[in-house]
């Protein structure tokens, strides 16, 4: 166990040295400053701005900004669609893939271009590699950079004075993928195929097994979507078993690397937003309260882990079952990576919007898997995925700030910048859009027959299948309780709902809050300003997030996951 602990804090500390150089890397890019890559990229930027007929100097306001998104994103997704439908005539389909049915090619479309990558289909099946390549492997890269584009566009907003122009979207979308996802991309893709994950343009290879029986194992091109899959947090994997597969991830060193990719851009973003409002302490606050939540997160899932199922440790409990919870609960488990690794794994993955997996979540005990749903249904603001994470927890941070505002009875204050009635009635859309839609959709799945029958278990465990697939889909995770039929008309539909309500409706209001806030004035800080660079404000901005996120969540966690762990105990399991 001490072992154990000290791995989980060197990930932490290596997360640390890698987020602050990157930080201010990411800064520089942003502030068309001059960095190490700019003799070789910035031609590239230029070619790539003549040929799309842009003009990287004209900044847009809110607006622009917000209509050229949602435009540019209904081209991907209508153009993946297409692909989605149309892959069995197009070319690079060894595996002879049909296109899919229209709900599913609408919930997989949906999924990769809101960066959720909720798969309800087998990879290695359902998809051909151009498919995989010039589909999903693409729109990881442009959905990822979306989210990049609007945490840096935001920060402007917060930082600028008297501006109604929060930048051009089309320069950060394509600086965010030149110069920061592809670069690292490369490195990891070489390093993953140097440890064993698959790249080829093959379908399948046939071997034969130590009993001398044939088979068949497909391959592909999987370290291309590996490392943007992670470093994305987009977390679709090639195969349907996800970074459980010893192909996408084949050994302990991947692993690290793979959870150290994931939140690597959103705890950098942080100091991205330090450096751009000219008080580093400001990114520090930010960083130290989502450090903290995920470091309960990873302690609450190890430690009930490390616990497991008293029903197979108590004297009495068949002998082959007791012997697979030696030492905590090993079910749905990778033994490449055992407890230690599968719950960091699986807290880093949903405190960001990122759906991989190298375990089964639906194994893990029920306040583990509790916790996984929880780190979602709190916004994806702990770190979350690339830019949501940030512009998530900035929300938090305005309502933080009008909370401590009446406290001292004065008017709310962030960056210098008055927080008024239109901020905060935009900052609470956002938040309740995402538990609204949450909570409804879950709420018709449990009262309407189809939802019903999507469900593998009863009882709390077959609540919290739904309630996870939900969550999942508004958070723009794309993680799962397996068990559940994601495949029906049903499920496609709704859980496509949810992700269009994630995306969308919390991107429109924290637009329309960085116009309103870029064009007001500064205001010099007084004896009455509540300070947000200290530890005080990290330790108030923990508690709005809890209070806001996971108190309107108890009462349907008490049904689950909470009412499973007591059953649990009373020997009654699901």
């Amino acid at each position: 166990m001490a072992f154990d602990i000290a791995r989980l804090v060197g990930y932490g500390i290596v997360l640390l040295i890698i987020a602050y150089p990157l930080g201010h890397y990411m800064a520089r890019v942003f502030g068309g400053e001059s960095t190490w890559l700019t003799p070789v990229l910035r031609p590239v930027e230029r070619v790539i701005y003549r040929l799309a007929g842009i003009d990287a100097d004209q900044e847009m306001p809110w607006t622009v900004y917000a209509i050229s998104l949602l435009l540019f994103n209904f081209a991907c997704f209508t153009l993946l669609y297409l692909m989605l439908r149309l892959q069995g005539v197009l070319p690079l389909n060894p595996t002879h893939a049909v296109g899919m049915s229209p709900d599913l090619a609408f919930n997989t479309a949906v999924s990769f271009v809101s960066n959720t990558n909720w798969q309800a289909y087998a990879g290695e099946t359902a998809a051909s590699h151009l498919l995989q390549m010039a589909g999903f492997t693409w729109q990881n890269f442009i959905s990822a950079s979306t989210g990049v584009a609007i945490a840096i566009a935001f920060i402007r907003g917060l930082t600028r004075r008297e501006v109604r122009a929060i930048g051009n979207f089309w320069v950060d979308l394509t600086r965010t993928w030149l110069y920061i996802m592809a670069p690292i991309c490369i490195v990891l893709a070489l390093f993953y195929v140097s440890q064993g994950t698959v790249q080829t343009l093959a379908a399948q290879v046939n071997v034969k097994t130590v009993e001398g029986a044939a088979q068949v194992l497909r391959v592909g091109p999987v370290a291309s979507q590996e490392a943007i899959k992670e470093l994305g947090t987009n977390g679709g994997g090639f195969f349907n078993a996800n970074s459980a597969h010893p192909f996408e991830n084949p050994t302990p060193l991947t692993d690290f690397l793979q959870v150290l990719a994931v939140l690597a851009i959103p705890a950098g973003l942080t100091f991205t937003f330090g450096k751009m409002s000219g008080n580093i302490k400001q990114g520090v606050v930010v960083f130290a309260a989502m450090a903290l939540l995920f470091a309960t997160s990873v302690g609450i899932m190890y430690g009930f882990e490390r616990a497991g199922n008293p029903n197979l440790t108590r004297a009495g409990a068949d002998q082959v079952a007791s012997a697979t919870q030696t030492g905590g609960n090993t079910e749905g488990k990778e033994v490449r990576f055992g407890i230690e690794e599968s719950a960091l794994y699986g807290s880093v993955t949903t405190v960001a919007s990122n759906g991989a997996v190298d375990g089964s979540i639906s194994s893990m005990t029920p306040l583990a898997g509790g916790m996984a749903m929880l780190n979602i249904s709190l916004g994806e603001v702990v770190f979350g995925g690339v830019g949501a994470g940030l512009y998530g927890m900035l929300v938090f941070a305005i309502l933080a700030v009008f909370i401590a505002g009446l406290m001292v009875g004065r008017t709310p204050e962030y960056l210098g910048k008055k927080i008024g009635p239109k901020e905060m009635k935009l900052a609470m859309f956002a938040v309740l859009a995402l538990e609204a839609g949450i909570l409804v959709l879950s709420a018709v799945a449990v009262v309407t027959p189809a939802g019903l029958a999507g469900r593998l278990s009863a009882g709390p465990h077959g609540l919290s299948e739904i309630l996870y697939a939900f969550a999942s889909g508004v958070g723009n995770n794309g993680s799962a309780f397996a068990g559940l039929n994601a495949g029906t008309l049903f499920y496609t539909t709704t859980v496509g709902i949810a992700m269009l309500i994630g995306r969308y409706l919390f991107i429109v209001p924290v637009l329309a809050i960085a116009g309103s806030m870029g064009a007001k004035k500064q205001v010099p800080p007084s004896a009455g300003t509540f300070p947000t660079d200290t530890p005080l404000f990290v330790g108030l901005l923990v508690g709005v997030v809890l209070i806001v996120g996971a108190l309107t969540f108890f009462p349907v966690f008490a049904l689950g996951p909470i009412l499973e762990h007591l059953l649990m105990h009373s020997g009654v399991l699901f």
